[in-house]
């Protein structure tokens, strides 16, 4: 029996002891930057390096989900940024006072390995794995120059790119694809930024020609770009919104170049002649809005109309029976005073209401 008992005491204190381990093993220590690296290298693989989790989080909040849409129309324009409502992405030129313009932006992202760049295709885009653009390779496609240095240990080269030679003055337009959407489950009728791509004008002996430069996912920017306030007024300086809201608020204006259809055409192909092509275009941003007027019932407009009229009619009845009593009164009041003062008041009426009275209790 004692034996027993022996054997019960030496297992609760082996479970006694191993959770004690477990629990030290558990609880927090202090770290030397090992967990922060291990969080950047997790971060790394998810492909958005450098962002702490909550930047994450939110980041995932912001995605839009339209896998479930019902109806839905992709859409790729093509922004002028030197346009007035569309130079908040191209000024200023240089970075200025902590202010850089949208192509400067993924231009160091780029070089620090924190966004993928996707090659341009002439008939589709690809946001494929085999598809992905080095940096290397952009320095050397548009002639950027650089100076690599290399990094031991198996770690890849670095590049040094002065500010001046970055060619963010050269980028003076913008494809922009769209995804107009509807999601029946959620009622919802909104425009999503799925890819931007910079469009550097380079000189040539046959003029400027322009030349697009590679793709991007707005979703792997947007966490670096959301912080990144802009002026977008010459009247308010005031720097109230980020690149994020101005995409975000469709904030920005463009031609429609590109509609996706069966047969992969763009609206050049589809419509040559110009003046077909800006009729086209406007035909194509009326449908968008009358889809938007076409989910959601509206009263009936004669209804409302006398509604409105008897509430006017009412108004008026009521502002004029108003203006007659003010107009009575007021005519009263003049007759009766020259009455008031043609009347004298008798003294001995003052001396009856100045005279005291008695009381009845006594």
């Amino acid at each position: 029996m004692k034996r027993f008992y022996y054997i019960v005491i030496i297992i609760l204190t082996l479970n006694i002891f191993a959770q004690a381990q477990n629990t030290n093993q558990n609880a927090p220590r202090v770290s030397r930057g090992g967990d922060r690296n291990r969080a950047q290298t997790e971060n790394t693989q998810q492909g958005l390096p450098g962002l702490s989790v909550r930047a994450q989080n939110m980041n995932e909040r912001l995605t839009q989900e339209i896998g479930n849409a019902r109806w839905m129309r992709i859409i790729t324009r093509e922004l002028d940024l030197t346009k007035d409502k569309n130079a908040a992405l191209y000024y200023p030129v240089r970075e200025l006072n902590g202010m850089k313009n949208l192509f400067t932006s993924l231009f160091q992202l780029a070089s620090e390995g924190k966004i993928k760049m996707y090659k341009y295709q002439m008939d589709y885009e690809s946001f494929e794995e085999d598809n992905l653009l080095s940096f290397k390779e952009l320095l050397e496609t548009f002639d950027i120059y650089h100076e690599e240095i290399p990094a031991g240990g198996g770690q890849p080269a670095r590049y040094s790119i002065t500010a001046s030679d970055i060619p963010s003055q050269e980028v003076k337009s913008l494809f922009v694809k769209e995804a107009w959407y509807f999601d029946q489950n959620n009622s919802i009728y909104d425009v999503k930024i799925q890819a931007i791509c910079p469009i550097a004008y380079v000189i040539t002996d046959m003029g400027d020609q322009y030349q697009p430069m590679f793709w991007v996912k707005y979703e792997d920017i947007r966490p670096y770009v959301k912080n990144n306030y802009v002026m977008t007024s010459n009247i308010n300086n005031a720097k109230t919104f980020t690149i994020d809201d101005f995409f975000r608020r469709q904030m920005y204006d463009g031609e429609i170049i590109m509609t996706e259809n069966m047969m992969n055409l763009s609206m050049m192909e589809l419509y040559p002649d110009p003046d077909t092509l800006k009729i086209e275009q406007q035909r194509i941003e009326d449908q968008l809005i009358a889809f938007n007027d076409s989910l959601w019932m509206k009263p009936d407009t004669t209804v409302v109309l006398s509604k409105k009229e008897k509430a006017a009619a009412k108004k008026t009845t009521r502002s004029s029976k108003s203006e007659g009593v003010s107009a009575d009164s007021k005519s009263v009041k003049k007759e009766s005073a020259p009455k008031q003062q043609k009347q004298p008041k008798a003294k001995s009426e003052k001396a009856a209401k100045s005279a005291p009275t008695r009381s009845i209790r006594r």
